[in-house]
């Protein structure tokens, strides 16, 4: 079968309609959850958590805050690393967890430096086992670190060896977040907060999450780059695509390629780790965004905030808001309002309408810079 041939506005279409941003709002959170499969789970509420901000593009103001937190304190919706996931997809995860660490083989030297380093420390993993057992849920200060060996990184992980151990323990399945209390995870015996559905073959398993991560996305690269929590690749899942101007290959879910020239889009602003543009190499080559998180740069070499949302005018990114939540004050203080290219009236409208809907759906009055 010859690869289907995409204009780039074609691939665009496709990705806004994939992460339900087009015209047709989604009924609901279950709908929205179950599509997308996750919500990263970042703490930063400079205007409001991403998880929530996610939702709220999707949905608008009926979407209420406490749907999340109570799916979340149900166990409907599990942490598992750093996205929150729909419960009834944590067995297709699970049959990697069964097989750790055959999820890095094709990253041998990852694979041999953790091996090595959790062999080296098995009695601590065992040490972290047994306190949970007994006490869990508990926080991770609450564990011992009894490592033998360190860990060492580039610097960032430093002196975090239960924190790594963790992370680990979670990736063969043996200990879950169960919960926060404050900032702080709670950690538990993934038995216990996991539901107990049988787990699919490996393979099997890896197709349906390429399956489902491509529905999400519409449009991916089958190997693309890692990011936080989730691959943005989907191997041969769909089918083959190219898009005009881009070079290589592209996978494409068919059931998007239908009345592209009938899309109907609309404005919404975005979350920074909005899934649309967390693949900064794709927003670049389908949407030409000119886009960074500078949360972690000092301000004077910040470019647009410390927490600027993307704003989506139809398939287009064509700017970005600065805006942060002063809840003490009672408002949303609008600090900047970056323009790519010279915005219509039309358009600027509709985006301050957009912040207007987020200040009141946060409870707050927008103050303007």
């Amino acid at each position: 079968m010859a690869p289907h041939e995409l204009t780039q506005q074609d691939a665009r279409r496709i990705a806004v309609r994939a992460q339900l941003l087009d015209a047709e709002r989604p009924t609901g959170f279950e709908e929205v959850l179950h599509h997308l499969t996750l919500l990263q789970d970042d703490p930063c509420a400079a205007v409001v958590p991403s998880a929530h901000l996610v939702l709220w593009s999707r949905l608008g103001s009926s979407y209420d805050r406490a749907t999340l937190d109570e799916a979340v304190e149900s166990g409907r919706v599990v942490e598992l690393h750093q996205m929150l996931r729909p419960a009834a997809d944590i067995a297709l995860h699970r049959a990697g967890m069964a097989n750790w660490p055959a999820v890095f083989d094709d990253y041998r030297d990852i694979h041999d430096a953790l091996a090595g380093w959790l062999a080296a420390n098995d009695d601590t993993r065992r040490d972290i086992l047994e306190k949970l057992y007994d006490e869990g849920p508990v926080t991770s200060r609450a564990l011992p670190d009894t490592t033998l060996v360190p860990w060492r990184s580039s610097g960032w992980n430093d002196d975090r060896n239960v924190r790594m151990l963790l992370e680990n323990m979670v990736g063969r399945g043996e200990v879950a977040v169960a919960g926060r209390q404050g900032r702080d995870k709670l950690w538990d015996l993934a038995e216990r907060v996991y539901p107990d559905d049988p787990v699919p073959d490996l393979e099997d398993a890896r197709r349906e999450l390429a399956r489902r991560r491509l529905a999400g996305l519409g449009i991916a690269r089958p190997k693309a780059a890692v990011v936080p929590g989730e691959p943005t690749s989907v191997g041969e899942a769909g089918e083959e695509a190219v898009v005009e101007g881009v070079r290589g290959r592209w996978r494409v879910d068919p059931a998007y390629l239908e009345d592209l020239a009938g899309f109907g889009g609309r404005v919404a602003l975005l979350s920074p780790l909005d899934r649309l543009i967390i693949d900064r190499k794709r927003m670049v080559e389908l949407f030409a965004f000119d886009y960074q998180l500078e949360m972690f740069k000092p301000a004077a070499k910040r470019r647009f905030g410390y927490w600027a949302m993307p704003v989506l005018v139809g398939d287009r990114l064509v700017g970005k808001v600065d805006a942060t939540a002063e809840r003490e004050r009672g408002v949303l203080r609008v600090d900047a309002v970056h323009e790519d290219e010279p915005w219509g009236a039309d358009v600027r409208a509709a985006v301050d309408a957009q912040v207007e809907d987020l200040a009141r759906w946060l409870d707050l009055e927008v103050e303007r810079s």
